[in-house]
Formats: structure tokens, sequence, C-alpha cells
């Protein structure tokens, strides 16, 4: 009798644990898109789904005020934004011609040097002048204020052995013989510091971005980037990482006027197809938007050198103006190279602990010599182990040690992750590739814009978790790029925490 008791009671716990099962996938199943589950089901049968779904979220109005009203702040940022909804978009000829055309590199023929009366070759940005208009010669119209500084030894453009000494007064930021080294250079693990001579002719600076709808962030790349680049070769597609249609939104801003002030500096590379594997696993179509970016572009500009500089960023990544007018302007310096950047989280208020290193450019050389000219392979570390990598070393005459602009104390540029309006932060959920888990974009709570609201307020993260970030002062040096800062108003949702409340501390 005994025996049969506990029968059924082993029984009944049974029936309880798989009940209790049962209740949790249940439950599981609620925080998983219905899109995922289809993924095997077809391609089209998802992307209906997909549009259906996602413009019923976008025209329901209640899914914006819901919950916490007083998470929703009256200001023009929250809007619902053009590029959200994934429409078939009529390839007009003028983006066929967009695509399609190419681009000559010009010669960089602005002064950035001037020539002093006792011979002195200087930086004109770094270094203290005052002018001193000369009738004879225009090129020595600057006399430099030398009282603050000791004589140094300029490394001349040319020979060695015309090598003088001179005085520069550097300006603060500035350093080197010709106060043309910048602090984030002066301050860098860089081995050939004592090698850099600055050259007779700048070099050509290539940008390769690819673009979905960081079209804020492109703005303030442009205006920091835009007297010091030559050309941005930018990449768009009509498939979402996640493999899905978009809008050719950025091709019609170009053509719309709304880039017209960098418009003439611009290479507008189209990705019209999605690659094969890219929807089972998101890391092939993430690599593969790099590679047709770099082989695309680098193919149609013309009148390229060897020493042109390729630099390839994400769109989030905004490397600061004076480094890359250092490589324009210097020769000694060795390669591939990265940039210590800032790292800050929905907008530059959160700031986080340490840098973003990423190895993000060359010599044109190097990477049609060792990349193949793959903008990928040249994100990666590991260029020392590549077949040709010792052939091209050799070529150079120099041993080649990678070495990174800035430092963990001196930043060389930005890393805005995440940094959208709400609905901005939606659709990259919904845009992120197949492989970088866990994808947000599937769990349908994570979606909620008054969800997000509450991140951007707190600085947390989709987990669940929050971080102790440092408290981050708008007045600091190298907090935002210098546009945006100047330009508050428009992007005051970037400078400043549009949720924070009284007493939350940091992100104010």
């Amino acid at each position: 009798m005994k025996m049969r008791r506990r029968k059924l009671f082993l029984v009944l716990c049974m029936l309880g644990l798989c009940l209790i099962s049962f209740l949790h996938f249940l439950k599981a199943l609620s925080y998983i898109a219905i899109p995922r589950e289809l993924s095997g089901l077809g391609p089209q049968l998802k992307s209906i789904f997909i549009v259906a779904s996602f413009s019923s979220f976008w025209n329901d109005a209640s899914v914006i005020e819901k919950n916490n009203p007083e998470l929703t702040p009256a200001f023009d940022g929250l809007r619902t934004p053009v590029y959200a909804h994934p429409t078939q978009f009529q390839y007009s000829r003028e983006v066929v011609a967009l695509s399609t055309a190419d681009f000559v590199l010009k010669e960089d023929t602005a002064q950035y040097f001037v020539r002093t009366k006792a011979g002195a070759v200087c930086f004109h940005q770094g270094t203290k002048l005052q002018l001193k208009p000369q009738p004879n010669s225009p090129e020595e119209k600057f006399e430099l204020l030398n009282k603050e500084q000791p004589s140094r030894k300029l490394l001349s453009a040319g020979s060695s052995k015309r090598r003088k000494w001179v005085e520069c007064a550097c300006r603060p930021g500035w350093h080197g013989a010709t106060c043309g080294v910048p602090t984030v250079v002066q301050h860098s693990n860089i081995p050939t510091k004592d090698r850099l001579e600055p050259r007779d002719i700048p070099r050509r600076i290539i940008n390769a971005i690819n673009i979905n709808h960081e079209f804020d962030l492109l703005d303030g790349r442009f205006h920091e980037l835009g007297d010091v680049v030559d050309v941005f070769v930018v990449c768009e597609s009509n498939f979402t990482a996640f493999g899905e249609s978009r809008k050719l939104k950025f091709a019609e801003m170009l053509l719309n006027g709304t880039f017209d002030y960098i418009k003439h500096k611009i290479l507008y590379v189209f990705l019209d197809h999605f690659p094969d594997g890219g929807r089972q696993d998101g890391w092939i179509a993430d690599d593969y938007l790099r590679t047709f970016l770099t082989r695309n572009g680098i193919s149609r500009i013309k009148n390229l050198r060897d020493d042109d500089v390729f630099l390839i960023d994400d769109a989030d990544e905004i490397p600061a103006r004076d480094g890359v007018l250092f490589l324009k302007l210097f020769d000694g310096w060795t390669e591939p190279f990265a940039f210590h950047m800032r790292k800050s989280l929905y907008g530059f208020f959160w700031k986080q602990p340490g840098t973003l290193e990423v190895i993000s450019g060359c010599t044109l050389a190097m990477l049609r010599m060792v990349y193949d000219m793959d903008g990928i392979k040249l994100r990666r570390r590991d260029y020392y182990t590549m077949p040709n990598f010792r052939r091209y070393e050799n070529h150079t005459g120099h041993i080649l040690v990678q070495w990174s602009l800035g430092s963990p104390l001196h930043f060389a540029g930005w890393h805005c992750s995440w940094c959208f309006t709400p609905e901005g932060i939606y659709f990259k959920l919904i845009s992120a590739q197949n492989g970088d888990f866990p994808r947000w974009g599937d769990y349908e709570d994570k979606k909620d814009l008054n969800y997000i609201r509450q991140l951007i307020r707190t600085g947390g993260w989709f987990d669940g978790t929050t971080q102790d970030y440092p408290p981050a002062d708008p007045k600091e040096h190298m907090y935002a790029p210098k546009y945006f800062v100047e330009n508050y108003k428009k992007y005051h949702y970037l400078l400043k925490n549009p949720y924070i409340k009284e007493g939350d501390g940091a992100g104010e």
C-alpha cells in the first residue's frame, strides 16, 4: 500500500514538473518574435509578416503613449522616422547615376605650413603666429611669437641634409619641431616618433562607411572631417543587416539637397543584393557589407596613389579631425593603425569606461597588397599572419607595427553606440544581423518604446543590468564632436539625457 502511494506521489510530481516546464515554455514564447520562428519557412512569408507587423506598430499611437506618459517628453526628437518604413523603392535614373559614377581624386592644395624669416617651417594651426605682411615674399607673411619655447630641431620635408635649428612656438595640444603633431599622436604608442617629417604633398584621405539610419551621426562626421577627408565612400543597401527590405533614404537625402554642403566629396555605393547565407549567419552579411563597400568604392576612384590613406569606420565611429590631418600631412608613421575612441551609450551623456580601439586604417598600398582590397580584413588584428604581409614589409623597407592614435586618457575620436531617438533604437533592434546574440529585436518587450526610454534614462542594458557610469561633463574636452555642441538645439537628444529625472545623478 505504501509502495502504491509512493508511486502515485512520484507520478503526480512528474506531472507537476511537466506542467511547470510547459508553462515556462509558453512564457518564453511570449518573449520571442514570431518572425524569428518563421525564418525556416522561407523569406517571402517572413517578409510579409515583418512588413505587416512593423507598419501596424508605427501606426498605433497607443503603443507610443501607453504605460507611463511622463517618460514621453515633448521635444521634436521623438518622431516617426521616415527611414523606418520598409517600402518598395523605384530606383530612379538619378540613383543609378549616383551608384555608377566615378570619383576623380584631386590634389589637396591647401597651405598647411608656413615659413618664417628664420627659415622655420611650422604647422599653421599648431603654431603661435603673428601676422606681419612682407611685400616681397608672400610665403614669409608670418613671424613666430617664439619667446615661450626653446629652440627645436626641424626635420624638414626634404632630405635630412637640409635640417636647420629653428624655432616654432606650439599652441596647447600641438607638439614636435613643426608644431604639427597633435596630442593624440604625441601620447600614443607610435614606435617611430623620431622619424616623423612633414610631407611636401599631402596624402589624400579616403573614408569608407556603411550607413543604415545613422544620419545625424553621419552629419556630425561630415562636419568634423569635411575639410580633411578627400572622399567619403558611403555604402547603402536596400536590405537591412537582417535581410529585410528598406528604403534608400540616404540616396534620397543626397538628391533632395540635404547634404549639398558635402556632396562634392561623396561617392555613393549601392548594394542591391543580400549575400547568400546572410539570413542564417548574420556575420556573413556583416562581413560582406565591408567587403563590397571597399572593392566597389575603390574601383570607382580615379587618380589614386599608393601612399593615400584608407579609413573604414562603422557609422557610429567618428575619428577626430586632428589625428586624421596628421596622417595626411606627415611621413614616418607605421601601419596599420587604430583610434582610441571615447565610448558612450544612447548619447554622449552616458560615458562608458575605457576606449574602443579598432584597427581602421592603412595606406592604399597595404590595402591592396596585404588585405586584398577587403575592408573587413583590415578591421581584424591578424595582419601579420596574412600571406603577403612580409612581402609588403620588405617592399616598404621598414618594420611595420600596428599602433593606435590616442590612448585610454587621450581620446582620438568618438564611438556613440545606440545613439538614436527611441524610434531609431527600435529600428536598429529589428534591423540587426542574425548573429550577434542575444538578438534583442527578437524579444517583444525589448521593443516597447517606453522600455527603451527607460533604458536611455538609466543607462541600462537590454539584459536588465545597469552600470555605474562616471559622470560626464558637457564642458569636458572631447565630450562630443564640435559640430554637435555648436548645434545644441538640433542635437540636444544626443548631448543631454532627455529622460533624466531629478536625483538620477549621472547622465544629466
